[in-house]
């Protein structure tokens, strides 16, 4: 297994994975993009958005034939080393980020009201939706 940052040559297979997890959405191949490999095979994927209020962690998926081997962590640690900053995300999983170092917070950015009014979060239970940061180190 390999983490790394995305080649530009990856980015097409790297936005089908996300699409085939159903984390893609408008933008992705333009933010910083990681991948994780497995026999020379994307599975797993994590983008960094940079919005003009603060840095959004996004698109983190993994296939579900490669869950289980710690590639969503090392995907979260390998964005957070390269981050320039803190790191806000919005999620249904707060337990998976809390377990790598995100806290639930309630200094929402001002974008995120707008996201949640996008076909990106149609369909998620906004009642189950946490924002949470990870300052960085």
């Amino acid at each position: 297994m390999r983490v790394r940052k995305c080649r530009p040559e990856d980015v097409p297979r790297a936005v089908e994975v996300a699409r085939s997890l159903e984390l893609d959405y408008p933008g992705l191949e333009a933010d910083r993009l990681w991948t994780a490999d497995e026999a020379g095979e994307i599975v797993g994927l994590v983008a960094l958005k940079e919005h003009a209020d603060c840095l959004e962690l996004c698109a983190l998926g993994v296939d579900p034939g490669s869950r289980k081997r710690g590639l969503g962590k090392a995907l979260v640690e390998a964005l957070m080393a390269e981050a320039p900053g803190d790191v806000h995300l919005a999620t249904i999983i707060p337990g998976f980020f809390e377990a790598h170092g995100f806290e639930k917070c309630t200094d929402i950015p001002a974008t995120f009201p707008a996201k949640r009014k996008t076909s990106w979060c149609e369909g998620c239970p906004q009642d189950l939706c946490t924002v949470m940061l990870r300052k960085k180190a």
